[in-house]
């Protein structure tokens, strides 16, 4: 059955709008043309694109993102990056936490370098395209989920102080530590969406508890089934089913659950 189009108007959470901010996130790994096309064919007549080559304490080249407008809402998605690879930098110890947004609590260095690149496009795009009090959704995977939380903590803990609609992420690290956690979740709590799918190895660093997630996760079991809470035990036992439900290749699961076409997927499965 096919996913309703995306409506504009959408407030507050819907699975059907998790959808389409999950295929908004994978356009950030398109080129600049394809997404402004494929955008626009969704109803958004303004777009920019933001890219910052710089040079990171990680095998990390450049950050994009975009932000896109239509009358009634606007997206601002991150690019995210290989699993492996972000795996890798993110248990490298010899990147300590810096101040977090609004000097609330800290953040990954990494995070915070690459947000910094990026982050005065976003907002000016943000401020320019917001002519008519247009809605304000956030959205990235892997790398790019980071970037959209804390974007979104940025653009309301500090100047414009504007408070997004919605902050939703795919295969998220973990970000912050337990101060910026606690107040990004009392000042976005009902607005930011934490998807992780079973076996995803990145929602796993960097390691805890110097580092943590914020709320709310939604939780795709082994079988693709969306959980709004997931307990202890049943998630350990559950993880352990995804993990041997490949005997050719059970080290792979990890990797395999990262993708973005997996999470799209699940949630195109409990929709219907």
């Amino acid at each position: 059955m096919p996913v309703a189009p995306l409506d504009h108007q959408t407030t507050g959470y819907q699975l059907a709008h998790a959808y389409w901010l999950a295929k908004a996130a994978e356009l950030a790994y398109q080129d600049e043309d394809e997404a402004r096309t494929v955008l626009a064919g969704w109803g958004f007549d303004r777009f920019r694109h933001i890219e910052a080559r710089h040079e990171l304490p990680f095998p990390l080249e450049d950050t994009q993102a975009y932000v896109a407008a239509s009358d009634r809402m606007i997206i601002a998605a991150f690019r995210g990056t290989q699993p492996l690879e972000i795996r890798d930098w993110l248990t490298d110890a010899n990147t300590p936490p810096v101040p977090g947004p609004g000097s609330k609590g800290f953040v990954h260095f990494g995070f915070d370098r690459a947000l910094a690149s990026v982050y005065p496009d976003v907002r000016s795009a943000i401020e320019t395209f917001r002519t008519g009090g247009q809605t304000v959704w956030f959205t990235g995977h892997s790398l790019g989920g980071a970037l959209a939380m804390l974007a979104g903590g940025r653009l309301y803990f500090e100047e414009p102080r504007i408070l997004a609609d919605g902050i939703y992420t795919y295969g998220q690290p973990r970000t912050c530590d337990r101060l910026l956690a606690a107040a990004h979740n009392t000042a976005l709590k009902g607005r930011t969406h934490r998807f992780v799918n079973n076996n995803d190895i990145v929602p796993q660093v960097p390691p805890a508890p110097v580092f943590t997630h914020v709320d709310h996760v939604k939780y795709f079991d082994a079988d693709g089934v969306l959980h709004d809470r997931m307990p202890l035990i049943d998630g350990l036992k559950d993880r352990i089913k995804g993990r041997t439900a490949d005997l050719f290749a059970p080290a792979s699961d990890g990797i395999r659950d990262h993708f973005m076409p997996a999470y799209l997927a699940n949630i195109e499965k409990n929709l219907v």
